[in-house]
C-alpha cells in the first residue's frame, strides 16, 4: 500500500495496478482525514445515494433527475463524498480518461454545512488525487462557486469560442397518472 502526502491530504492507495480491477480498486480508495471529523473519501460504499439523489433532483442543474440516472451517474464517475461522523455533508463526482481530460460535476455541501469549508476540502482532494495528476484539461460548470474554483487554479475558458456543447431538455418530473399507466401495461 502507497500513502501519498499531498498537501496535507493523505491518500490511501494500493499498490500501482497491473490490471485495470485493481487499478479500480487503488482510484476508489482515496480519503482525506480532516479536523472536526470530516472525512473525503472515494470510497463508493459510503455513498449516501438518497442524500445524493435527494440534494441532486432540486438543485438548479439537475432538477427532476431521476433517481436511475444518479445512480449510473455515480457509478461511472471517480466520486468524492464528504462525511461528518456516518453523515454525507457533501458530493462531487469526475468523469474522466485518467490520462488527458477531467471534467468536475455535481458538487454540492448541504446548507447546514456551507461556510465550513466542506467545498475547499472536497476540491483539495479532487485536485490532489493520485489518479487525477497530470491531466491537460479540466472543465467544469457554475452559476455561483467561481471564487472556490478559481482556488484551485480554474478560470474563464481561453477559448470560448471553442468550446461547444449538447444540452438535453431538462428531466421532467413525474407525473402520477403516467406512473399509474406504466404500472397497469407491466401488469
Amino acid at each position: 500500500m502507497h500513502i501519498y502526502v499531498i498537501q496535507r491530504i493523505i491518500y490511501l492507495a494500493a499498490a500501482p495496478a497491473r490490471d485495470a480491477g485493481a487499478a479500480e480498486t487503488g482510484r476508489r480508495a482515496a480519503m482525506t482525514p480532516a479536523p472536526g471529523d470530516l472525512t473525503v473519501t472515494t470510497d463508493p460504499s459510503r455513498l449516501d445515494l438518497d442524500v445524493i439523489h435527494g440534494f441532486l433532483a432540486a438543485s438548479y442543474w439537475a432538477a427532476g433527475i431521476p433517481r436511475e440516472v444518479v445512480e449510473r451517474a455515480v457509478r461511472h464517475s471517480l466520486c468524492f463524498g464528504a462525511f461528518e461522523g456516518p453523515a454525507q455533508v457533501g458530493f462531487a463526482r469526475v468523469v474522466s480518461d485518467y490520462a488527458t481530460y477531467a471534467y468536475i460535476s455535481d458538487v454540492f455541501v448541504l446548507p447546514s454545512h456551507r461556510g465550513r469549508g466542506v467545498g475547499k476540502r472536497i476540491m483539495a482532494a479532487i485536485v490532489a488525487h493520485p489518479e487525477l495528476q497530470g491531466l491537460r484539461r479540466w472543465t467544469l460548470f457554475t452559476r455561483d462557486a467561481h471564487g472556490l474554483y478559481r482556488q484551485y487554479g480554474f478560470g474563464e475558458p481561453r477559448f470560448p469560442e471553442r468550446l461547444m456543447e449538447i444540452l438535453g431538455a431538462p428531466y421532467a418530473a413525474p407525473c402520477a397518472g403516467a406512473a399509474a399507466e406504466i404500472e397497469r401495461q407491466a401488469i
